[in-house]
C-alpha cells in the first residue's frame, strides 16, 4: 500500500488514444503532449524482434527498409494486432510523457472501439498493465470524442457524434453519461488511403506508396463535388516499365474512387438515426452531428453528410484531437471516469 501511495505521488495520470494511424497521449496537468504515428520499426535478428523506432522516425521509415527491419502498424481497425509490438509502443509513450524516469507507473485511461470485444478489451489493458501502468481503465472512443467536443454527454439529451479515425468510423447517440446506441464500420482513414492506392494502380498503371496516398488525400480529396478541380503531382512506379513516373492526379477522380466508402460512412450514420429513440431524435434534429478525428478534415465531408442526412453537421474545432482531450478530461474528474469507463 505504502508503495502504491508513492507511486501515485511520483507519477503522472495519462490518457491515450491508441489509435490504428496515431497515438496522442494526454498527461494530467500538461495537456496534449505527444501526438505520433502508431508505427514500430523491428529488426528481425537471430535472438528475436528488437524495437529500432517508434512514432515518427518509424514512419520515416515505411517502404525504405532493408529486408531485416520491418515498420509495422501494431493496430488495426483499433484493435491491437500484434500484442508484444504494441506494448513496446505503449511503454515508449509512457517513457517520453514522464521524461524517462524509473519507478513511473501512472493510471492510464485508453480509448477503444465501441465495437471492441471482451477479448481484445483485456489485450489492450494486459499491453498497457506489461508497458508499466499501475491501473488501467478503457473508454469507449465516440464517448471520449463527446466530451473533447463540449457536448452535454452527462445531461438528458441526445447528442450524436462520428468519430472518423484510421481505422473505424464510430457513430453514436449519448445521453446521461452512456451511449444509447452505436454503430461501428471499419471504413475510415486508412481504407481512403487503401482505395486511392488502387484506383492509383488500376487506372494509371502505377504503384504508389502509403505516404503518397495519404498526400493526395490530405490535399485535393474531396467528398462533395467542387466547380474548382484540383490536381497534385505523385510519383509512383510504372507497372509496366518498371521505372519511377510522375502522373498528374485529380480531386474529381479520387471524389468518385472515394464514394463508396464514404456512402459506407452515410449508410453508418442513417442507420444510427433510425434506430435511435423518438425523444433523442428531436434532439438531434434541434442540435444536429458533430464530427470528430482525423478523418472529419476530409474536404467537404460535412457538405455531403447535410445532403444525405438534411441535419446540420458541425466539425469539432480540433477534431484529431477530441478523443484523446476527452479522455484527459474525464481522468481529471474521477468522478465522471468512474461513471464512463470500465476497466
Amino acid at each position: 500500500m505504502l508503495i502504491n501511495r508513492f507511486l501515485g505521488l511520483v507519477s503522472n495520470d495519462m490518457a491515450i488514444d491508441l489509435g490504428t494511424a496515431s497515438t496522442l497521449v494526454y498527461v494530467k496537468g500538461q495537456g496534449c503532449i505527444a501526438n505520433e504515428p502508431s508505427v514500430v520499426a523491428v529488426r528481425e535478428t537471430a535472438s528475436g524482434r528488437h524495437v529500432v523506432a517508434v512514432g515518427a522516425e518509424a514512419k520515416k521509415m515505411i517502404g525504405r527498409t532493408p529486408p531485416h527491419i520491418t515498420a509495422i502498424r501494431p493496430m488495426k481497425d483499433g484493435v491491437i494486432a500484434e500484442f508484444i509490438i504494441t506494448e513496446a509502443m505503449l511503454k515508449y509513450f509512457i517513457d517520453i510523457a514522464h521524461n524517462r524516469k524509473k519507478f513511473v507507473r501512472p493510471r492510464i485511461i485508453i480509448s477503444v472501439p465501441s465495437g471492441i470485444t471482451p477479448v481484445e478489451k483485456r489485450a489492450v489493458i494486459e499491453s498497457a498493465l506489461s508497458a508499466g501502468a499501475r491501473k488501467v481503465y478503457l473508454i469507449e472512443e465516440p464517448m471520449a470524442a463527446a466530451i473533447g467536443t463540449g457536448l452535454p454527454v452527462s445531461e438528458p439529451v441526445g447528442s450524436m457524434i462520428v468519430d472518423i479515425g484510421g481505422g473505424t468510423t464510430e457513430v453514436a447517440v449519448i445521453s446521461l453519461s452512456g451511449i444509447v446506441y452505436s454503430c461501428s464500420i471499419k471504413t475510415a482513414g486508412n481504407k481512403l488511403d487503401e482505395v486511392i492506392v488502387q484506383h492509383i494502380k488500376r487506372k494509371h498503371n502505377i504503384l504508389i506508396g502509403e505516404p503518397s496516398a495519404e498526400l493526395i488525400k490530405t490535399t485535393i480529396a474531396t467528398a462533395y463535388p467542387e466547380k474548382e478541380i484540383r490536381t497534385v503531382d505523385v510519383k509512383g512506379r510504372d507497372l509496366v516499365a518498371g521505372v519511377p513516373r510522375t502522373i498528374e492526379v485529380s480531386s474529381q477522380e479520387i471524389m468518385e474512387a472515394i464514394t463508396d466508402q464514404l456512402n459506407s460512412i452515410v449508410s453508418a450514420i442513417k442507420t444510427t438515426l433510425e434506430r435511435t429513440p423518438p425523444e433523442l431524435s428531436s434532439d438531434i434534429f434541434e442540435r444536429g452531428i458533430v464530427l470528430a478525428g482525423g478523418g472529419a478534415l476530409l474536404k467537404n465531408l460535412d457538405v455531403l453528410l447535410q445532403k444525405e442526412t438534411g441535419l446540420v453537421i458541425t466539425r469539432s474545432e480540433n477534431p484529431q484531437t477530441a478523443v484523446v482531450m476527452g479522455a484527459g478530461m474525464a481522468l481529471e474528474e474521477i468522478d465522471v471516469l468512474e461513471d464512463i469507463a470500465f476497466n
